[in-house]
């Protein structure tokens, strides 16, 4: 398995409680790169940075760089609707590797949880408050974990999967004032829901430092989707392929409670 990351140093630090990785140097806006990064590689899985939007830049030089090496298997991590949002960089993507006959299995997961662990999380500290113009709009929640170990399952058995967009969610399907009621019961003090609008949403991210990028993203996550007739369903992906149910948005909630605790 070999780990490839623009700053492999990093990298190592991640990932220092696996065994037996290799590591590589892989910056898709450095295309000399990709020839080393892709050395006796049997198949990709790429993600792609949430900074890099521009697919024929960033993307095509480094499929062309596969191909090149002999390389056409490819799972690439999407995300759920892909297919019909056509101004998303993940459908552009998808569309690169189907034009490019490459053999692919996109990965089409739904909201992760992670993100009230991240992006979401230094408003859940400062203001108890979960802070995101996403209106009563409800969302399949599913945890990276799970994502991971479909991913895994896929990159160790491709050929069954080869041409496939596999939809991987949890179990839970639920809005941001239930994930708030949840999260207050696990942590024993109120979180409350707060859905602002665009304006009010961008000018507080701004002052928060969040680079302008970024806030689209979150808005283009959350608020492009209430006007959208698109209502993804729940699907079975993780257990049929794992083996194993995807954990619940409380039971993530119980793992993860230290890193919403705050320092008194």
């Amino acid at each position: 398995i070999i780990a490839a990351d623009y700053n492999p140093e990093r990298a190592k630090g991640k990932l220092k409680q696996f065994s037996g990785l290799e590591y590589r140097t892989l910056d898709f806006a450095h295309p000399g790169h990709f020839d080393d990064a892709l050395k006796g590689v049997d198949v990709v899985f790429l993600l792609r940075p949430p900074s890099l939007a521009d697919v024929d830049r960033y993307f095509a030089p480094f499929v062309e760089a596969m191909k090149r090496n002999g390389i056409f298997k490819v799972v690439f991590l999407s995300v759920q609707g892909a297919e019909k949002q056509s101004f998303i960089p993940h459908h552009k993507l998808e569309k690169l590797l189907v034009e490019q006959e490459m053999e692919y299995v996109f990965l089409r997961p739904s909201y992760f949880m992670q993100n009230l662990t991240t992006t979401l999380l230094p408003d859940i500290l400062a203001d108890n408050r979960i802070f995101i113009p996403a209106g009563n709009l409800k969302f399949n929640w599913v945890d990276a974990r799970d994502i991971g170990l479909v991913g895994a399952h896929v990159l160790n058995d491709f050929d069954p999967y080869a041409g496939q967009a596999l939809e991987v969610t949890g179990s839970d399907f639920c809005g941001f004032d239930e994930a708030a009621s949840l999260l207050s019961e696990q942590l024993q003090r109120k979180i409350s829901y707060e859905s602002p609008s665009l304006f009010a949403f961008y000018r507080t991210k701004r002052k928060q430092g969040y680079a302008r990028m970024m806030i689209m993203v979150m808005i283009m996550l959350h608020y492009l989707p209430r006007f959208g007739s698109n209502r993804p369903q729940l699907t079975h992906v993780v257990e049929d392929i794992t083996g194993k149910r995807p954990i619940t948005l409380k039971e993530f909630m119980e793992r993860e409670a230290a890193l919403w605790e705050t320092k008194n």
